[in-house]
C-alpha cells in the first residue's frame, strides 16, 4: 500500500485550519474530503499519530480524536501493528446516487444517475488489465468495437428474441455518442425530427444541435396515445424519431407490444428511421420483471449503453442496425472520435458477460427506493403520479403550481431538481418535474421534506 510521508501530508489537506469549529473535526473532514477528491489515494497508509501531530503542528490528542472520527464513519482501517489505512465506507460504495449528488451543498436531484457497482467493478477492471496484454502489441485505432463485445451484444439481443449478428454492432462512447453519430448520418434539414413530450433533456441537446424542427408527441398518464402519433407522423413527415419505449425518460411509461408494431410500420410506410433509445431498458422494476419485445423493423435503429446497469463513467455505448448501416456509419468522420477507449471496452465485456447477480442488486435497489418514495408522495393534495414499471425516476404532475417556481424555491432550500420544459421540445410541462429515486431513503425523506416546503411557499 502507498504511504503518505509526514512531510508531505499537510499540502494535501489544504487550507483545513481556516474551517470554524475544533481542530479535530476539521481535520478529520479535510481527510475525508482529499480522499474523496483524488488527493488521497484509498489504500494509503497514514503516518502514526506522534508524526502526523509533529508535521501538522498540532497536539497529538487532536490527531487521535480525528482519526477515531475518520475511523467510526467507516474511512480508516487499523490493524495492530500495521498502523491506519485509507478505505472508502459502505455507506459511499454501497449507495446508488453518486456522492456528488448528495454531498456538499444540499441535494442535487437534476441528474438520474446511478453510482457505480462499486466492488464488482473494481474487480471487473482487475480482470480488464489482465486480458489487455494482447491489446498493447496493436495499434488500437478506432474500429467498430472489440469482437468480443460485439459478439455479446449480439448474443444478447438474439437471447431477447431479436437475432443479431456481430457486424449489426457498432460500439460507440456512450448513448448520447451513438445518438450524436446517427443524428449526424441521418438528419433531413428539411424534414422534423419526431420526439415524444417529455423526452430526455440530453437526446433533445443533441438533436437541436442539427438545426432542425421538431415535431412533438405529447405523452399521457397512460404513456403513448398511438392515434396522436400516428398522425403526427402522416402529418408532419419526419424523417427521424426519437423513442424511448423501455422505461421511458422521464415518465417511466413502457410501451404495449402492439404499439410498438405499429411504430415499426409507420417507419417503413414513412420512410421515417425510428432511433429507439434503450438505455433504461434493463431497469425493469416489476416483480418480476417480465419479458419486452424489442421495437424493431427494417426503418429502426436501436442504441443501448452502460450507463444506468452499470455506470456513466463507462463510456460504453452501441448502436444495433442492419449491417450495411453499421458498414456506412463506419465511414462517417464522427465515428472516430465517438469510439471508447480499449480498456474500457473490457472492462464492460466482463461486466456484461454475466450481469446477473449486478442486475438483480440494482433492480432490487431501485424497487425498494422507488416505492419509498412513492409512499412519502402518495395522497398529498398538491400533486399526483403514475407509478412507474421501471427506470429511474417519478414524474410528478403539480397542481397549481409553476414547476419552474417550485424549482427556484427548493435550490434556496438546498434542493436542486428538474422543471418539466427541461424535457420539452417547446417549453411546455410547466406543471411537471422529475424526481429521481436513487437516492437512499433517508435522501428521499429528505428530498421530499424540502419540496412539500418549495410547492407550499
Amino acid at each position: 500500500m502507498p504511504e503518505v510521508p509526514e512531510s508531505g501530508f499537510a499540502a494535501l489537506l489544504g487550507g483545513w485550519r481556516q474551517v470554524p469549529g475544533p481542530l479535530a473535526g476539521a481535520l478529520a473532514t479535510a481527510v475525508r474530503s482529499a480522499v474523496v477528491d483524488g488527493r488521497i489515494p484509498v489504500g494509503t497508509r497514514l503516518p502514526s499519530e506522534r508524526a502526523l501531530a509533529a508535521a501538522l503542528r498540532v497536539s497529538r490528542g487532536t490527531v487521535v480524536t480525528a482519526l477515531a472520527t475518520l475511523r467510526d464513519a467507516g474511512w480508516l482501517r487499523t490493524r495492530h501493528g500495521s498502523g491506519s489505512a485509507i478505505r472508502l465506507p459502505p455507506s459511499v460504495t454501497g449507495r446508488t446516487a453518486p456522492w456528488s449528488v448528495t454531498e456538499g451543498d444540499g441535494l442535487d436531484l437534476t441528474r438520474a444517475v446511478p453510482a457505480a457497482p462499486h466492488a464488482a467493478y473494481l474487480e471487473a477492471s482487475r480482470r480488464a488489465v489482465q486480458r489487455s496484454a494482447t491489446l498493447l502489441v496493436d495499434a488500437a485505432e478506432p474500429d467498430a468495437g472489440l469482437p468480443r463485445l460485439r459478439e455479446l451484444l449480439a448474443d444478447r439481443y438474439s437471447r431477447e428474441g431479436l437475432p443479431t449478428r456481430p457486424e449489426q454492432i457498432l460500439v460507440t462512447s456512450g448513448a448520447r455518442a451513438a445518438l450524436t453519430l446517427l443524428a449526424d448520418h441521418l438528419a433531413d434539414p428539411v424534414r422534423p425530427i419526431l420526439v415524444e413530450s417529455p423526452t430526455y433533456h440530453g437526446a433533445l441537446g443533441v438533436l437541436r444541435r442539427r438545426h432542425t424542427r421538431f415535431a412533438a408527441v405529447p405523452m399521457t398518464s397512460g404513456g403513448w396515445d398511438a392515434d396522436r402519433l400516428a398522425r403526427t407522423v402522416r402529418a408532419a413527415r419526419p424523417a427521424l424519431a426519437y423513442v424511448t419505449p423501455d422505461f421511458h425518460n422521464p415518465t417511466g411509461a413502457l410501451m404495449p407490444p402492439e404499439l410498438r408494431a405499429g411504430v415499426a410500420d409507420l417507419a417503413a410506410r414513412h420512410d421515417m428511421t425510428v432511433i429507439v433509445d434503450e438505455t433504461l431498458r434493463d431497469l425493469d422494476l416489476r416483480d418480476p420483471p417480465g419479458p419486452i419485445p424489442h421495437l424493431a423493423g427494417p426503418g429502426v435503429v436501436t442504441i443501448g449503453s452502460t450507463s444506468k446497469l452499470v455506470w456513466g463513467g463507462l463510456r460504453v455505448g452501441w448502436i444495433r442496425a442492419a449491417a450495411s448501416r453499421v458498414r456506412e456509419l463506419r465511414l462517417n468522420p464522427l465515428q472516430a472520435r465517438l469510439a471508447p477507449p480499449p480498456l474500457e471496452q473490457l472492462i464492460a465485456c466482463e461486466l456484461l458477460s454475466d450481469p446477473g447477480e449486478l442486475l438483480r442488486d440494482r433492480r432490487d435497489r431501485l424497487r425498494a427506493q422507488r416505492d419509498h418514495l412513492a409512499g412519502l408522495l402518495d395522497g398529498a393534495g398538491d400533486w399526483s403520479f403514475t407509478l412507474p414499471p421501471g427506470g429511474l425516476c417519478l414524474w410528478l404532475r403539480l397542481h397549481g403550481a409553476d414547476a419552474r417556481t417550485v424549482a427556484t424555491r427548493a435550490a434556496g432550500l438546498g434542493l436542486r431538481l428538474s422543471p418539466g420544459p427541461v424535457f420539452s421540445a417547446d417549453g411546455t410541462l410547466t406543471r411537471h418535474l422529475r424526481i429521481p429515486f436513487t437516492g437512499t431513503p433517508e435522501i428521499l425523506t429528505r428530498a421530499v421534506g424540502l419540496l412539500a416546503r418549495a410547492v407550499s411557499g
